[in-house]
């Protein structure tokens, strides 16, 4: 465990739920996890006791990815961990493919409602059908725009055409939408929305006021920080101010409510973890700030933020990343921005 890690609380210690199996966190909340193929290999997902038009059942917090290995994990929990009770409804914190791969498959297993924000069901319709703009080709001029020159990597960015639509096969065709402030109730408990925004368009947490329980999908990580990229459908934003935003609205939760993160271990100590987050922002911040001492490209800002080496996949999350913290720094006025001759955009400190 780092020191970070060491500043919050796992009550349940190192347990982590097997593939197909579940933990009871509360009566009527229960944690299973579902494999992932990245170097991030897991999610976890929740189920809630639910009732709905005079029947009883659960509704399910995301989905995992489509493919055989996760169908197979639900096959496991739906059999045997809730005894062949119904799904009523499937929630989807937002749109990226851990979260909504499935989505399709268990509402038409079950003729169950899909529950969703409107900016995020919107997003993975418009990515489920790999429409121009957010599919695969699209982020190739977009980060040759920002200093992507290696050919290799262009090319690879450019097979993947198919990225999402592989592990979002189908996206239900039909939603319920959530807002901020909804009131959802569940068998008796009342879940509120939060919405928040920078990680995906307009995620959704869940905060149970009875239980002091947060499934706060994403937007919160007790290891990891989330990811807040500039894409390609939205080239001029400033995501990284819209998510530190975000953190502001969970500052009125109880500093002891759980937390159900969808990486990672469920944890106490809610604010002290937006206060490392915040930190961990301000920190790179700076650093992109010095390096900027000389016009530098997102691309040459890549290996300031990640020390690491990137596959494909996580190279345009960095280079995303790179782009959301120059971007902050230049709608705040403490960069400018620069077109060169070869077309390439770099920042340098005002």
């Amino acid at each position: 465990m780092n020191h970070l890690e060491s500043q919050l609380d796992y009550p349940l210690g190192d347990h982590l739920p097997e593939t197909g199996a579940l933990t009871e966190l509360a009566p009527g909340l229960r944690w299973l996890r579902m494999p992932l193929p990245f170097a991030l290999d897991h999610i976890n997902l929740w189920l809630l006791q639910d009732r709905q038009h005079g029947r009883d059942g659960w509704a399910a917090v995301d989905c995992g990815v489509a493919n055989e290995a996760t169908r197979a994990a639900w096959d496991q929990v739906l059999a045997q961990g809730i005894g062949g009770a119904p799904l009523l409804r499937v929630f989807a914190t937002h749109c990226h493919p851990d979260h909504m791969g499935l989505s399709d498959w268990l509402c038409s297993r079950f003729g169950a409602a899909m529950w969703m924000t409107t900016g995020e069901y919107g997003f993975a319709r418009m990515m489920s059908a790999a429409l121009p703009g957010v599919d695969g080709p699209s982020a190739v001029p977009h980060f040759q725009r920002h200093g992507l020159v290696d050919s290799d990597l262009v090319q690879r960015l450019g097979e993947r055409r198919n990225y999402y639509p592989s592990m979002v096969p189908a996206v239900p065709q039909a939603y319920t939408r959530m807002r901020e402030g909804d009131d959802i109730d569940m068998a008796g408990r009342s879940w509120r929305v939060i919405t928040g925004f920078g990680h995906s368009p307009e995620h959704a947490s869940l905060y149970c006021e009875e239980l002091k329980v947060l499934i706060s999908g994403d937007m919160v990580l007790p290891r990891i920080s989330t990811n807040v990229s500039v894409f390609a459908v939205e080239p001029e934003g400033n995501p990284l101010a819209l998510y530190l935003d975000s953190l502001g609205k969970f500052a009125g939760l109880p500093d002891d409510t759980l937390v159900l993160p969808s990486h990672g271990r469920p944890f106490r100590g809610l604010h002290t973890r937006i206060a490392q987050l915040r930190a961990h922002h301000v920190d790179r911040l700076d650093e992109v700030r010095e390096a900027c001492s000389t016009p530098q490209s997102a691309a040459d800002i890549v290996p300031v933020m990640f020390k690491r080496k990137l596959d494909t996949h996580q190279l345009t999350f960095a280079l995303g990343e790179a782009l959301a913290h120059l971007h902050k720094l230049w709608h705040g006025g403490v960069l400018a921005r620069e077109a060169g001759e070869d077309g390439i955009f770099r920042f340098r400190v005002l």
